[in-house]
């Protein structure tokens, strides 16, 4: 357990003084009690050691701070559902007869709660939405689980995926692989239950980011590839730009510099004209022209091109601003095209900034990119 909570607090950078210092800030905005200063820091020192167990109360703390679940924090599992052994009909057909009952206003709750939890993660990040996105995937997987009809499963497992690809990118830019890449999987076996293969495309290949961060890039453009196979000649044209662009991204990091800017060049023929940035069948995806830029800027940055300064620059002026992780993409993406020209000091500026907004929303992933950074300044 002890070195569960080192490793969560070592790869935020924080130190165990910064910790404590978290909870009580934590505490005085949430308003409740914690021990005194002093205490505080002998309960890290043995949390860390393994003298001590952490108890529910300071676990709900750090998990929001950190953005784990209860098994990455403490090892534990979480309990499955309870069901009476002997003479379970009652409790299987209650749970039957519920789910037979989903509405269209129900999926439409569970869709509008992802769409809450996906607005305050991009503007706020992942770290204190993890007890509400694990719930809230609790209770789709239950309700699909009791589904029996196609009718009734279809629009939960829809559900599901939107949910699930969200949780699983929150736990990536946690530093949680293995939670990411076990969220991904059951966002594949819903959008097969739906017979989407939109979604599975689109989940499939997200999961190859997995592999990227994993340090697998290749594999993850064979993945990403997979996808694009998958579809035939399905999927609408937002779809097939974004995974071009994701191709062309895991293919910068492959090493594979051909690949990516053919890659970038076929989102760049893909994208749908116009400032929406929303696929009414896919409502996961974000992208537009603006966005592609964004993007295409990323991929030549990790290319090593000098020319990507501009680019980054006009992209830096158009972002949505509560598009918060996307403006730290920015900066660290800027950086990198600053250090490709030997613009040391102008690397130096965007790496700070990035660093403060890696930091406000959380993100484990891009502070480990910006550690990457300031190693090379």
């Amino acid at each position: 357990m002890g070195a569960r909570l080192r490793d969560v607090r070592a790869a935020r950078g924080w130190s165990q003084e910064r910790l404590v210092r978290e909870i009580e800030q934590f505490a005085r905005r949430h308003v409740i009690d914690v021990a005194s200063t002093a205490s505080l820091r002998v309960y890290v020192s043995e949390w860390e050691n393994g003298r001590r167990a952490i108890s529910d109360r300071y676990a709900a703390i750090l998990r929001r701070l950190f953005g784990v679940t209860d098994a990455e924090l403490r090892g534990t599992q979480p309990e499955a559902p309870s069901v009476a052994v002997a003479d379970g009909y009652d409790e299987l057909l209650a749970r039957i007869d519920s789910a037979r009952s989903v509405s269209e206003s129900l999926v439409k709750a569970f869709n509008d709660q992802t769409e809450v939890l996906r607005t305050m993660d991009r503007e706020r990040g992942a770290s204190a939405l993890v007890d509400q996105m694990s719930g809230h995937l609790a209770r789709l997987e239950e309700t699909l689980t009791f589904a029996v009809l196609p009718s009734a499963r279809r629009p939960v497992a829809l559900a599901l995926v939107g949910a699930s690809t969200l949780a699983a990118w929150q736990a990536i830019d946690a530093g949680a692989v293995d939670r990411a890449w076990r969220h991904y999987e059951l966002a594949k076996r819903a959008a097969r239950d739906a017979e989407a293969p939109s979604y599975l495309a689109h989940a499939t290949a997200e999961q190859a980011y997995v592999l990227m961060e994993a340090g697998r890039p290749a594999l993850g453009v064979d993945l990403v590839r997979e996808a694009q196979r998958s579809l035939g000649q399905a999927g609408s044209p937002r779809l097939w730009a974004w995974l071009y662009a994701a191709e062309a991204e895991l293919c910068a990091h492959a090493g594979m510099p051909d690949d990516a800017c053919r890659a970038l060049d076929a989102a760049a023929a893909s994208i749908p004209p116009g400032p929406d940035d929303r696929d009414p069948d896919l409502p996961s995806i974000f992208l537009n022209g603006g966005h592609l830029a964004r993007w295409r800027g990323h991929v030549l940055a990790m290319l090593g091109d000098a020319g990507a300064v501009s680019g980054l620059y006009d992209a830096l002026e158009v972002v949505d601003p509560t598009f918060v992780r996307a403006q730290a993409g920015l900066h660290i993406d800027l950086a990198h095209a600053h250090l490709a020209r030997g613009e040391y000091d102008d690397a130096h500026t965007q790496v700070r900034q990035a660093r403060l907004l890696a930091n406000r929303t959380g993100s484990v992933r891009q502070r480990r990119r910006v550690d990457l950074l300031s190693a090379k300044l």
